[in-house]
């Protein structure tokens, strides 16, 4: 007796292309593996032995290839309708099994992967027919009825390890073999195929240019269902008071431009506890952690920058983690309308360096890899220089912004249920139950139409910040114009985080704005937030910290924006060598200036206090580059845009909040969240909620 096979099972309705894709998957993987394949048509007795089929399959060839035992079993002979000849099929390293009903209910708990073929209904019939529709096409119906009776029993793609919308264009089994590599059952068994995906090659060219980024963005992503910009307005805008060398200016260097488009890109969206890999027409669900995930194809390094090139960032993940995966790091399951993580993977980007007025083409050697560069080198030429303005909007996003009605946001709260939560919170401080709460609430609306592009534009024309961001994800959108580093670790292993704890808004009188800094600089309850959250974080990073590299740089530092004037601070650490990467973000997730402390009791209270999900608001943006480098923002100043389809409203979200210490007075409190809607809300035109 031989180890029990890996057995992967390929179901779909008939017309599918079932049989193709089997073939051809098993044809790759005998690259590197012994592969038998089984049909299930073999096996049918007869046009209306769909369910009789199904029982044999199971008893007599998956069972025995389960034990690793060889399967005979009685072939039908389809022309004289009639039982055939004896068969055999051998346990090899891995088994694919194919036909309707492959992956059925007393097929699956012997099975290590279900694969489900899906074709639309018009394709499915003619692509059988074609095949053999002398004998077929009089049993169409009478099959297609047996097939329609197996799934209202028995929903077999809700089982699907993976979907693959199989459009007999040949991308299909490359597709499947992506996204196979994706599930734990079959990790070891496709060690050559991950190694594969592991063994990447860097292509760059460097151009001497200063596009602008908004147009850039535009011509080579606007049509992308899934793209990032992770955009440095605060450069870009040329913004002033941020001068060259501070700390300002050093996260505004570059900003990152990127799809899921080409022969590597993917995207991802993680909802309470599934991850959803898009691999071209494939897609793989993965149960498990968020994280734990994560390191699984982040953690380790798998390419190197190119030469002289000054950017952390050398492809990989790019997007959001919302603040709901808390639910790894100690909080609790609050579900959210929108998903807890979203992320594409590019295997090619732009990265601008504002400093040097450079753009970096960066793409992984692939067949349309140079078509891709070429493109690309085009667009730069073509684009117009970067200059005063942040970006050309077309006639009709500006009239998107201008013609419509404001939208009219309500708030989760109004203003005296959120003193009253002040109140509670400041009753948990005074039972010993947390230090400081940082207290939020959401404000929605919902409106015919927005153009989230036209939106975002004018957001970092108002509001230009170093952690800017616009997201799409299909019908989710993510605005951001965060001034706030969350977390970054460098591909040497050098990590920051950067909090902001302390908040004044901007004055037009040059004297009343400079005695709001003034009032924020000296402030004792603002020195006393933001040092609370230091502690905390210096606690974060030391998790998976060189012993005794944890310092703190800057201390409650004053930076000023365009809205806003900031109490910051600087935490450095040096990862332990060695250390899983993916771990050292989630030790510090959520961002503590965003919780309070302690963090795990606070994240309680909160959950108790806000009676409702953050979503992405809270959570983090930025990339995880493929040479082991993150930087990570805070996901504030951040609208969320939903788009529900033809027919349906927009739905609007912006998240709000502030941190409540012992000696809070409600009232500022309540102060210091409108005067962080403000930069939002007044690009939009809309007042803060009453």
């Amino acid at each position: 007796m031989t180890p029990a096979p890996v057995i992967i099972a390929i179901d779909g309705r008939s017309g599918a292309g079932k049989t193709t894709l089997a073939i051809e998957l098993a044809a790759t993987l005998r690259n590197h593996h012994k592969v038998s394949l089984f049909h299930l048509e073999d096996i049918y007795p007869g046009w209306d032995g769909l369910s009789a089929g199904i029982e044999r399959y199971v008893t007599t060839v998956l069972a025995p290839l389960r034990r690793g035992e060889a399967a005979t079993w009685v072939s039908w002979d389809w022309k004289n309708n009639d039982d055939g000849d004896p068969r055999v099929t051998l346990p090899a390293e891995i088994v694919i099994v194919e036909g309707v009903g492959a992956a059925a209910a007393a097929a699956r708990p012997l099975l290590d992967a279900v694969i489900w073929a899906d074709s639309p209904d018009g394709e499915r019939r003619s692509r059988a027919l074609a095949r053999d529709g002398d004998t077929y096409e009089p049993f169409w119906d009478q099959w297609a009825g047996q097939e329609a009776e197996l799934l209202a029993a028995d929903d077999i793609p809700a089982h699907a390890h993976v979907r693959v919308l199989n459009r007999a264009d040949g991308t299909a089994p490359a597709d499947t073999l992506q996204a196979l590599t994706y599930l734990p059952a079959l990790t070891t068994a496709l060690v050559p195929e991950l190694s594969s995906r592991r063994g990447l090659r860097l292509l760059s060219e460097r151009l001497d240019a200063s596009p602008d980024p908004a147009a850039l963005f535009q011509a080579l992503y606007g049509t992308s269902p899934n793209a990032v910009w992770l955009d440095s307005s605060l450069r870009s805008a040329g913004a002033a008071g941020h001068a060259s060398g501070t700390p300002a200016a050093e996260r505004s260097r570059y900003s990152v431009l990127a799809d899921d488009g080409g022969t590597f890109g993917q995207s991802v969206l993680h909802s309470s506890g599934v991850t959803r890999i898009t691999a071209g027409c494939a897609t793989a669900n993965v149960s498990g952690p968020f994280f734990r995930w994560l390191e699984t194809v982040w953690g380790r390094k798998a390419v190197r920058g190119p030469e002289d090139y000054p950017c952390d960032f050398a492809l990989g993940w790019l997007g959001y983690l919302g603040y709901e995966l808390k639910r790894e790091t100690g909080g609790q399951d609050v579900p959210s309308d929108t998903p807890d993580a979203a992320l594409i993977f590019a295997g090619r980007g732009v990265v601008l360096d504002h400093t040097d007025n450079a753009v970096w083409l960066l793409a992984l050697d692939a067949p349309d890899a140079e078509g891709w560069l070429e493109g690309a080198r085009a667009a730069v030429t073509a684009a117009p220089e970067a200059g005063g303005s942040t970006g050309v909007v077309p006639p009709a996003a500006q009239n998107t912004m201008s013609d419509n009605a404001a939208p009219a946001f309500a708030g989760r709260d109004s203003e005296a249920s959120y003193k009253r939560k002040i109140a509670e919170a400041q009753h948990q401080i005074a039972e010993g139950n947390s230090y400081e709460v940082c207290l939020t609430t959401t404000l929605a609306a919902e409106v015919p139409a927005l153009d989230p592009w036209a939106a975002y534009l004018a957001l970092r024309r108002r509001n230009p910040a170093p952690f800017a961001s616009y997201l799409r994800f299909g019908g989710l959108t993510v605005a951001s114009t965060s001034p706030e580093r969350f977390l970054r670790i460098a591909s040497d292993g050098g990590m920051r985080a950067e909090p902001i704890k302390g908040t004044r808004p901007r004055a037009a009188d040059p004297d009343t704005d400079a005695a709001l800094r003034h009032d924020l600089a000296t402030s004792l309850k603002d020195r006393a937030e933001n040092i609370m959250i230091v502690d905390l974080l210096r606690n974060d990073l030391s998790h998976f910290a060189e012993p005794g590299s944890v310092t703190v740089s800057r201390l409650c530092e004053i930076e000023s924006y365009a809205t806003v004037h900031q109490l910051v601070s600087t935490i450095d650490a040096v990862l332990l060598p060695g250390s899983p990467r993916a771990e050292a973000v989630a030790a510090c997730f959520p961002a503590g200036s965003m919780t309070g402390a302690p963090k795990i009791s606070t994240m309680a209270i909160l959950d108790r206090l806000e009676e409702g999900p953050r979503g992405v608001y809270s959570g983090a943006i930025g990339y995880f580059s493929l040479n082991g480098a993150t930087d990570l923002a805070v996901a504030i100043r951040t609208l969320v845009v939903q788009d529900g389809g033809e027919g349906e409203t927009v739905k609007l979200s912006l998240g709000v909040g502030g941190a409540i210490t012992a000696d809070s007075v409600a009232q500022d409190e309540y102060e210091e969240i409108r005067t962080k809607a403000y930069g939002v809300l007044s690009t939009l035109g809309s007042p803060f909620p009453d």
